[in-house]
């Protein structure tokens, strides 16, 4: 393939791709966004369809105004676009709306919690703290190991499973690694998890936006029961998310949140609370932000998300034959071709601090990326080989330089001239560390 010519053609979809920026020294350049992983700038449909409906934007449910009206059947017709997106069940599924996979596994953690810290949740060495730290205060949490080069091990699951003796209430497992990109095998996890009478969650805020997604293949054992993500990183960076599972699990006890919109009918004495998705769905709701995830699934549908992964899979193996040529450079995700993987290469060039070589390539290049641990601590710790004895270290010393990772991830309207851009001036800083501000 001759990638020269591949420049993508989804850039001009994308709002403010080909915005100018300044330079440390004033001049302007094309600025170049390898910082996705952390959120997307929207689509331009987005945008259009955001301010289209502005027009008719009313607070929604029990107003009687035709806008209101309008307002509460767009809000409501577009938890069936999502479960149609991810092949959820329309039947016996609901989409709750939050304000991004944070909420929706912190949601998820209350609700299936039952008041006493016996079971116990399967998370895994390589989950962000989203994924781990809601569970901690609720749950008996054991975390699934990583081998030596970062992946999931699917052995030690089974083992986890096994040791635990039917006393698993959910395997919580990450769809694709924000830190190397790794997609997890979502389906073979869920089987596992089934056969030992456990549950499944997704957090799928880095492979949803990259991946096709199946919530309820043909096989029942591959089924995922529950799912989050979010929209700020599909293009839609207006504040909504998204957790899918169950109506059942929604339908007793009382969510974590309750006031406006929970209670169907209230007295001093007692509360009839609302059905799911509506008792969980407390105040007023985030219509624009719903009415922005729409309109970038539906662009995302009209792409093809098969498209999209084969895309961004061609530019990350060319950024991964780039960078490797480069004399100093680390890299932490290995991946053979056609290995899954969504758009995330973790880097340090030796001697280098990881935030110095951020600045650089922000202050002299324009090249936006992200460095540190990416609220991935022990995964990190474990890629760097970090023993518990020097994060004591770290506990101690406020002031001393964390350890971390440079982390490029690609978008849809990336290209490989960015990435040829990218590699000369990794190049240069390791040929010259010291002339650079």
């Amino acid at each position: 393939m001759n990638y020269k010519l591949a420049r993508s053609n989804y850039r001009n979809l994308v709002v403010g791709a080909d915005t100018k920026i300044p330079l440390h020294n004033g001049q302007l350049t094309t600025a170049i966004n390898f910082d996705n992983a952390a959120s997307t700038p929207p689509f331009v449909s987005v945008t259009e369809e955001i301010a289209k409906f502005s027009t008719m934007y009313s607070s929604i449910h029990r107003g009687t105004g035709y806008k209101s009206q309008y307002s509460s059947q767009l809000f409501e017709d577009a938890r069936s676009v999502v479960l149609k997106f991810v092949n959820a069940d329309p039947v016996q599924d609901t989409v709750i709306f939050v304000k991004n996979t944070t909420e929706a596994i912190n949601k998820l953690s209350y609700r299936l919690w039952e008041g006493k810290k016996k079971s116990v949740i399967l998370s895994t060495w390589m989950e962000h703290h989203s994924n781990d730290l809601p569970w901690r205060n609720k749950f008996q949490v054991d975390y699934v190991q990583t081998d030596l080069s970062g992946k999931l091990s699917i052995e030690d699951l089974e083992s986890k499973l096994i040791k635990h003796k039917g006393n698993v209430k959910l395997v919580t497992v990450t769809g694709a690694s924000n830190v190397t990109g790794y997609v997890n095998p979502i389906h073979k996890i869920a089987e596992l998890a089934h056969r030992y009478r456990a549950k499944i969650l997704v957090d799928g805020a880095q492979l949803v936006p990259h991946n096709p997604v199946n919530m309820k293949p043909k096989n029942p054992l591959h089924h995922i029961d529950y799912l989050a993500f979010s929209a700020h990183k599909m293009y839609a960076p207006f504040g909504t998310g998204v957790l899918i599972g169950p109506k059942e699990t929604f339908k007793h006890g009382i969510s974590e949140f309750v006031g406006g919109g929970t209670a169907e009918t209230v007295t001093h004495d007692w509360v009839v609370w609302e059905k799911p998705p509506h008792k969980e769905e407390a105040g007023s709701p985030n219509v624009m932000g719903v009415v922005a995830l729409v309109a970038a699934i539906k662009t995302l549908t009209a792409l093809g998300m098969h498209n999209i992964d084969h895309y961004e899979n061609q530019l990350t193996n060319y950024a991964n034959s780039k960078l490797q040529s480069i004399p100093g450079i680390t890299l932490y995700s290995q991946t053979a071709i056609g290995e899954p993987r969504i758009g995330v290469i973790p880097f340090n060039l030796k001697g280098i601090a990881h935030e110095r070589v951020a600045t650089i390539l922000s202050n002299q290049a324009g090249i936006a990326v992200r460095t540190g641990c990416f609220c991935t601590q022990p995964y990190i710790q474990r890629l760097l080989s970090i023993s518990p004895k020097q994060m004591e270290f770290y506990r101690k010393s406020v002031d001393a330089p964390r350890p971390g990772i440079v982390r490029v991830s690609f978008g849809l309207y990336n290209d490989f001239a960015e990435i040829d851009l990218l590699t000369q001036w990794l190049e240069r800083i390791i040929k010259h560390p010291t002339t650079y501000i």
